[in-house]
């Protein structure tokens, strides 16, 4: 089953203590389409301007990601540029220009609107429902989010969760969004706010997910050693998410509780390597055989 992604798409400048490198590939669409790519096919839709390297877009294109929902306007790409310290779930971002996303307007090819599962990036939830309102009949629409969009448009999100069949967020946007300090409450009240399921990243603690039944499921990450850039790591768990669920076409809970570690494992490959370059490098054969080693370790 195809998986249809809708995200920014964006040029990424990066500090941490010991590299920095510029114009990187980034965005929430380019992380989330290749790791839901070595799951199976991906429509992506975003939007790029005229400075967009002919290198990221051959990225796409050799990982087979369908690329009639790009669209291309006249300006310059979404850029970001951000800086880690030492610890580096501390980061504080230096610079973002809009550009050409500014006015960003998802649209769906007609051959996309039937696609049977969907992932909403990680943009203003006001988009988010636009892509809502033009698919057709999915079987599951997951839905990434953040601090910013709840803090400037809650009300959107708020809506949003009625809307679609899971929720991702932090642990911090968790406890934000329901101004909850426990995990396992606020999990619970996302849960009752509209959507069957929320999962809970807990970046190198795992996830936490939970179900409108009362289901409940939680893991571990995969132990990393030397992790030197986890920007789009939580994009990564979300494209591997929805990749699984879509090669499976199993949306049971015990399904779903895959899904969770299949999507934690490309979001570990990610972190190894600066933007993109590891996933370049990954095959489905790596992937297995981590889940093989994660297996072990949580036997």
């Amino acid at each position: 089953m195809p998986v249809l992604v809708v995200g920014s798409i964006a040029l990424d400048s990066i500090k941490t203590p010991t590299s920095e490198h510029h114009k990187l590939l980034g965005g929430s669409a380019s992380y989330a389409s290749v790791a839901a790519s070595f799951f199976g096919p991906v429509n992506l839709v975003g939007v790029i301007g005229n400075d967009f390297p002919d290198k990221h877009k051959q990225l796409f294109a050799s990982r087979k990601i369908d690329l009639a929902g790009l669209e291309l306007a006249d300006g310059e790409t979404f850029a970001w540029s951000g800086e880690y310290e030492v610890n580096m779930n501390n980061r504080k971002t230096l610079s973002v220009a809009l550009n050409v996303f500014e006015k960003f307007e998802p649209k769906l090819p007609e051959a996309y609107r039937a696609t049977p599962y969907v992932l909403l990036g990680n943009i203003a939830p006001s988009l988010q429902r636009m892509v809502c309102k033009q698919v057709v009949k999915p079987k599951f629409v997951v839905a990434d989010t953040m601090d910013l969009w709840i803090s400037i448009a809650r009300e959107d999100l708020v809506e949003l969760l009625k809307e679609v069949d899971m929720l991702i967020l932090n642990d911090s946007e968790a406890k934000q969004l329901t101004e909850d300090d426990n995990l396992i409450r606020a999990g619970k009240k996302i849960v009752a706010m509209g959507p069957r399921y929320v999962a809970v990243k807990k970046g190198e603690h795992g996830c936490l997910l939970f179900g409108k039944n009362g289901e409940f499921f939680s893991t571990g990450a995969f132990p990393l050693e030397t992790i030197h850039d986890p920007t789009g790591a939580g994009d990564c768990f979300a494209g591997g998410f929805i990749g699984h669920l879509a090669r499976t076409d199993d949306t049971s809970f015990g399904n779903l509780k895959e899904a969770v570690v299949q999507g934690s494992l490309v979001a570990s490959f990610c972190c190894e390597e600066f933007s993109l370059r590891r996933l370049e490098k990954l095959t489905a054969e790596d992937i297995v055989e981590r889940r093989k080693a994660f297996a072990a370790y949580v036997a």
